[in-house]
């Protein structure tokens, strides 16, 4: 799930935003929803792959400029 969120803003006809909202409450779904779910379908059938913001970086065994981490000696 994404943490962060930004503003898309578009132009629609009155009349087809007036449809898609009476729809998406019809389906008990807010139009945010449908379209953040839409935009989630298009990437995936065009396979792009993106990772949601607020993820975690991926762990790697070596450090950040891929040289070896230090380990700490038990005395």
């Amino acid at each position: 799930m994404e943490l962060k969120t930004a503003r898309l803003t578009l132009l629609i006809d009155p009349a087809k935003k007036a449809a898609f909202e009476r729809l998406c409450a019809q389906q008990d779904l807010t139009p945010s929803q449908v379209v953040r779910q839409l935009i989630r379908d298009y990437l995936a059938q065009h396979g792009v792959s993106y990772v949601p913001s607020g993820t975690p970086p991926a762990v790697s065994r070596r450090g950040a400029a891929g040289a070896p981490q230090r380990t700490r000696k038990s005395r």
